[in-house]
């Protein structure tokens, strides 16, 4: 009989864990030895945002109508609309009491064999919930960022589990010494690639390109601010930034302000293949993340040839770039230094090329079938 595993989400929109949730689900599933269920409280939109195969079972707790209201609750309290505030808290209450309970309900119903759990609060409600005879495995994906509050919470919500699985090497490490004395396992397991595409970018097309959601903590003010410097020292290329999020606005503003229309393209969110297409289209891939616990997107963007560039404060670039070999990481968030990075770039085909065969060469560690065979040792206790 199949072992029946079950992945807790809070929900399956855009972001970084909600993609390498369905990653791991359709590559466990193919194995055909698993039954594999996505439980997911919140129901953002009809269908999930990546694709998931349809022998994955996708179980959604709460309907539409019970979705986060956090953007209708700041509305009103920036128009200080006080009934409404009044019913956006209450609103809001109801759907944190019925989140908790309806994965509650869920974790002491389930005859799951193998529950994995994706959040610091699913963490919380796994440890206290979780059948003894189920077992427990949580995964980080945040980075702590020198937050050792949130590091705190993270340890105090994961230290009751079997496994805790973290994404980069540096977090596996920095866990496994906090937590020695308690029964969980720190095991490090990145994230992973479908596939490596066939073809790759052929890297002559004068194209910049940063994929990811926008949000404050990616730096895609930063990316416009150093992409207009770069344009005022006559540099022509074109930037594409694939994605979207609540910066959007914020973004659309500067572009006007400073006349980058013909110049700076927001596509939105696209799917994995439409990104694929842009990124062959591109020769230089641009990360200006604040932090980033682990940078799957560079592996994609190494998977179509391109060299990559990021600051190293985004941890997880460090995990992946190597600096001279496949990429750059400029230290320091410094503006001058990535600007200049990217002008030698733009310069010479022959390093891009260098650089790109090196990082293609890399990322045949991260397919999902080899980052499978590790989350296989861990379900099967081996």
């Amino acid at each position: 009989m199949k072992k029946k595993i079950s992945i807790l989400a809070l929900h399956l929109g855009y972001g970084g864990v909600e993609k390498a949730i369905v990653s791991l689900a359709n590559s466990l599933v193919k194995l055909n030895k698993y039954d594999i269920e996505i439980v997911s409280i919140y129901r953002l939109y009809d269908n999930p945002v990546f694709d998931i195969d349809e022998k994955v079972k996708v179980t959604y707790l709460l309907s539409s109508k019970l979705n986060p209201n956090r953007k209708e609750w700041s509305e009103a309290l920036h128009n200080l609309k006080l009934i409404s505030l009044g019913k956006e808290s209450l609103k809001s209450l109801k759907i944190l009491y019925k989140r908790r309970k309806s994965m509650v309900d869920y974790i002491k119903s389930t005859d799951a064999d193998v529950i994995i759990s994706t959040r610091v609060f699913l963490n919380e409600l796994l440890s206290e919930y979780g059948k003894e005879n189920t077992l427990k495995i949580g995964w980080e994906h945040n980075h702590y960022h020198d937050d050792m509050k949130y590091a705190t919470d993270v340890i105090r919500s994961a230290k009751n589990l079997d496994y805790f699985v973290l994404v980069s090497k540096g977090l596996q490490k920095f866990y496994h010494k906090k937590m020695r004395s308690f029964k969980c396992k720190c095991i490090y397991i990145p994230n992973a690639i479908e596939n490596i595409p066939k073809t790759k970018s052929p890297l002559t097309d004068e194209h910049l390109i940063s994929v990811g959601r926008l949000s404050p903590e990616k730096g895609y003010l930063d990316l416009l601010k150093i992409y207009l410097d770069l344009k005022n020292k006559k540099c022509k290329w074109h930037l594409d930034i694939v994605g979207d999020g609540s910066e959007r606005g914020r973004l659309e503003r500067f572009i006007k302000e400073n006349n980058l229309e013909n110049d700076v393209t927001l596509h939105g969110f696209k799917n994995s293949k439409e990104i694929e297409k842009l990124m062959h289209k591109a020769s230089i891939y641009v990360m200006t993340s604040y932090t980033e616990s682990f940078g799957i997107v560079l592996l994609e963007a190494m998977s179509n040839g391109l060299p990559c560039i990021a600051f190293d404060s985004a941890e997880g670039a460090k995990e992946v770039i190597t600096s001279g070999y496949d990429g750059y990481l400029i230290k320091h968030r410094n503006f001058k230094a990535m600007e200049k990075k990217i002008l030698d770039l733009t310069k010479d085909i022959e390093i891009r090329k260098e650089l790109g065969k090196n990082g293609r060469r890399k990322v045949k560690g991260y397919i999902s079938d080899n980052v499978c065979a590790s989350w296989e040792k861990i379900i099967e206790r081996k």
